[in-house]
């Protein structure tokens, strides 16, 4: 059975203020091979914000999915939280802190539940840090205004992860620097619109919104970081 991840710099569509399915998360439920696939909604990285799970319902509307969320302030809104993520097609894990989100998740068991959803073929996707958490770690805002490095992901993938690559001009940097330290492994960044779709622990394809964005390999050498960028497959 194959595993996959898609993760990195995109999600929800929002036009005046409403939200739609983006064509990254369409792109994940195709992998799920279902005609009405279970999408769960997983907040914590934004402190189960309700207006987000709200968000999350109305872009469902009218779309052939079958959608609940996952929240776990201040308790857990599902009476068992593993048979839940395990009956489902695709977790979709929205942005916000990431060091929150590892130790919330850690607190209720979800790092090891998530493992087993993988391994059982649930598609794993999210963005920003619902993309930072599947991997060994990146760099973070969730301490305050200064960007720092997080290493303790989920790993399940051996890489780092950058996320907002061409928007938040200190990422960047910050990311090449941990590598060339090594401080953090080999990894892929990502711009806005751009997600790194993986199965199992490789590479499968890179996939944007639109066209003139880019994802990024970024390796350690002798004198520093190599990038090197990937032009993604533009999603129709």
């Amino acid at each position: 059975m194959d595993k996959h991840i898609v993760a990195g710099s995109a999600g929800f569509a929002i036009k005046d203020g409403i939200w739609r399915l983006g064509p990254i998360m369409r792109y994940g439920l195709q992998l799920t091979g279902k005609q009405s696939p279970r999408l769960c909604y997983i907040g914590t990285a934004g402190g189960d914000d309700a207006t987000w799970a709200a968000a999350f319902y109305s872009a469902c509307i009218g779309e052939d999915v079958t959608p609940s969320h996952l929240q776990l302030f201040s308790m857990p809104n599902v009476p068992d939280v593993r048979a839940h993520l395990l009956g489902q097609d695709m977790l979709w894990v929205g942005g916000g802190s990431v060091a929150n989100l590892l130790a919330v998740w850690r607190v209720h068991g979800l790092d090891a539940i998530l493992g087993e959803a993988w391994e059982r073929g649930v598609v794993l996707a999210g963005v920003s840090a619902g993309s930072i958490c599947w991997h060994v770690g990146g760099t973070t805002d969730s301490f305050g205004v200064e960007l720092h490095p997080v290493t303790n992901g989920l790993g399940f993938l051996p890489y780092s992860n950058g996320v907002h690559y061409d928007s938040e001009e200190r990422r960047r940097p910050l990311f090449q620097q941990l590598i060339a330290d090594g401080a953090l492994p080999e990894g892929y960044a990502t711009d806005d619109g751009v997600a790194l779709h993986y199965v199992g622990e490789t590479l499968h394809k890179v996939i944007a919104e639109t066209s003139g964005k880019y994802a990024y390999h970024v390796v350690r050498t002798s004198t520093g970081a190599e990038e090197t960028s990937i032009e993604p497959e533009v999603l129709g």
